[in-house]
Parts: structure tokens; C-alpha cells; sequence
């Protein structure tokens, strides 16, 4: 995933679960439910090692290394 994408995708996902945290909040599931997406949305948002990895994998392939 890239950075941009990456951000789109984590910010999406921390969006709808401060929604469901905060619409439903009564609601043992629903306000579960939104903390659980808060923190996976958080995770992707701030997960900068995936981007790294990727980045190695395309300067390998420009230099002739095996593509898999």
C-alpha cells in the first residue's frame, strides 16, 4: 500500500469509528465495534513499514533482481 492510499484507507476507518463510537454509544456492540475500527484505522494510518518494504522490493526489480 502506498502512502497515499495508506492514508486514505486509515483516515477512512478512524472516520467511521469515531462515528460508530459516538452514535451508538449505549450500544455495548456498536461502541466495541467503533473502538476496534478506531485502532485498525490508526494501525494502517501509521504503519510506515509496509512502505519501506515496498520501496526495496521496486529497487530490486529495477536492478535486475527476481520479481515474485
Amino acid at each position: 500500500m502506498n502512502t497515499i492510499s495508506r492514508t486514505i484507507v486509515g483516515g477512512v476507518l478512524f472516520l467511521f469509528g469515531l462515528f460508530f463510537t459516538f452514535t451508538d454509544f449505549f450500544n455495548l456492540l456498536t461502541f466495541t465495534f467503533g473502538i476496534l475500527i478506531i485502532f485498525l484505522g490508526g494501525y494502517i494510518f501509521l504503519n510506515k513499514k509496509e512502505d519501506e518494504i515496498e520501496q526495496i522490493k521496486e529497487e530490486n526489480i529495477l536492478k535486475g533482481g527476481k520479481k515474485k
